[in-house]
């Protein structure tokens, strides 16, 4: 069994598919229309996301991987915008650019971290000039190790057979993601990464593990393929091959949303393909990665620091120092199983009893505690050029081996309003004289539903008299 996570970083996959933008627009919905029974959402932030094959490659760029990904776009914006956000992520694009024809976009409607509804744009199946993606795929193979094709049946693949005979006259390894019920389109594919709602749709229902096991070698010898990865919700995935097979139990822990968790799972085994690894190392990682996703609200990735704590059996147990993007999906899974979360700041430079006071006082009014740190620079900000004593991460370890802390995150600004405003805890606790409409990002936290709740400190107790004390100046 596979024991440390690989480095990705030699292999090269070639990701071929429908490309889509996914668009988040969040609020919170506190009445109902009087124009129609339906809930009014008060927008407060809105956030785009690579959706389809993007996220299949997004997931191998963010995992160390080097990736080019194929897609038909229109000539509008929401088709920059799909490429401006991938090359940021260091994925190479070469999509062809289908004129007159609109992107693929999907706008999803969220309410206290609940999709409300979906808007889909687009005009499938994609007319395209097939021609140019044969050619630019023909031109691609040869630089990398594997490749993916992406099936969301918007009809970017429409000649799937013939790409998938392309790539393997040139020798690469295929795997493909697929779609509708005819997977003679996908025949001499290598590993094919079903659902088991999508392989019962084209094999049949089954009353058995046996009977799954018949059908899927049945399936594979009828299509020419060699391997069937049937990913199996709760009960794990289960990798059927001719002569052996593999099944994996499930490894989420919480269940949040499974939109894009099939990228993952492809994107995972691509990489372990390209790198060699034994099928059932490589089905690991993928059904590790599945799990880590599916925590997580709307199209997702994971990292390989996710990855790795996953492996070493501590996925669970994600608390302390936490980076603002994994605090998002934290706070979200947190929310939804309606916990309460109280949210701090502050530099907490040379911690004392004052401090720890204040932090007890403010997770005794909820479930979870966050504390948001100044960076050094903010520190220097806010006190001078002879602080901090300690650096941000000193701070951060100190704050994040307290009982009562949950999770920790830094923030670059001089006032953390910009995170309070993205986190929108239940309650902004701050110390001091503050009146609560004087604290930063807390007109944010109110228009959300939360509240402002001001903490007196502890008389006596400062860092500054403990500096002073140290050099004899009190």
């Amino acid at each position: 069994m596979i024991a440390t996570t690989p480095d990705f970083s030699p292999a090269r996959i070639l990701v071929v598919g429908d490309v889509m933008l996914d668009r988040y627009w969040s609020g919170q919905a506190a009445r109902i229309s009087p124009e129609a029974p339906v809930p009014v959402v008060k927008v407060k932030g809105s956030e785009e996301r690579i959706g389809g094959a993007g996220n299949v490659a997004l997931n191998i760029a963010r995992l160390g991987g080097r990736v080019t990904l194929l897609g038909v776009v229109g000539d509008d914006p929401e088709g920059e915008r799909v490429r401006d956000l991938l090359e940021a992520e260091g994925v190479v694009c070469d999509f062809v650019v289908a004129e007159g024809a609109r992107s693929i976009c999907k706008l999803r409607i969220m309410a206290q971290h609940q999709q409300l509804l979906r808007l889909d744009f687009e005009d499938t199946p994609i007319a395209f000039d097939g021609a140019q993606m044969s050619a630019k795929l023909k031109r691609h193979l040869p630089d990398h190790d594997a490749v993916v094709f992406s099936d969301y049946g918007k009809g970017t693949l429409a000649d799937v057979t013939h790409h998938i005979a392309t790539a393997k006259q040139t020798g690469l390894k295929v795997l493909v993601d697929p779609k509708g019920v005819d997977y003679g389109r996908y025949r001499h594919a290598d590993v094919i990464t079903p659902n088991l709602s999508e392989f019962f749709a084209v094999a049949g229902a089954c009353a058995s593990e046996a009977e799954i096991l018949d059908k899927g070698r049945e399936l594979l010898q009828r299509c020419g393929m060699q391997n069937l990865l049937l990913t199996r919700g709760e009960a794990g995935m289960t990798l059927i091959r001719k002569t052996e097979t593999h099944s994996l139990p499930a490894q989420a822990k919480d269940v949040f949303d499974v939109t894009g968790a099939g990228d993952t799972v492809i994107g995972v085994m691509a990489l372990g393909v390209a790198l060699d690894l034994p099928l059932h190392e490589a089905m690991c990682l993928a059904n590790l990665a599945g799990g880590i996703v599916v925590g997580k609200l709307g199209t997702s990735t994971v990292s390989v620091e996710e990855l790795s704590r996953a492996l070493h059996g501590d996925r669970g147990s994600q608390y302390g120092i936490v980076s603002e993007d994994e605090l998002m999906h934290i706070v979200a899974r947190a929310k939804a199983h309606n916990e309460k979360i109280i949210m701090t700041n502050g530099c907490f430079d040379l911690l004392h009893a004052g401090h720890v006071t204040y932090l007890e006082q403010a997770k005794a009014l909820g479930d979870r505690l966050i504390v948001a740190v100044n960076s050094d620079a903010s520190v220097r900000q806010l006190k001078g050029e002879s602080r901090p004593i300690n650096g941000l991460k000193e701070r951060m370890t100190v704050l994040s081996a307290l009982a009562c802390v949950d999770w920790v995150v830094a923030f670059e600004e001089e006032t953390p309003e910009r995170l309070y405003c993205r986190l929108l805890p239940d309650v902004l606790v701050k110390g001091g004289d503050y009146a609560p409409d004087q604290v930063a990002g807390g007109d944010c936290v109110i228009e959300a539903g939360g509240e402002v709740r001001i903490l007196q400190f502890v008389e006596g107790q400062s860092t500054t008299s403990m500096i002073n004390k140290a050099r004899g100046t009190a």
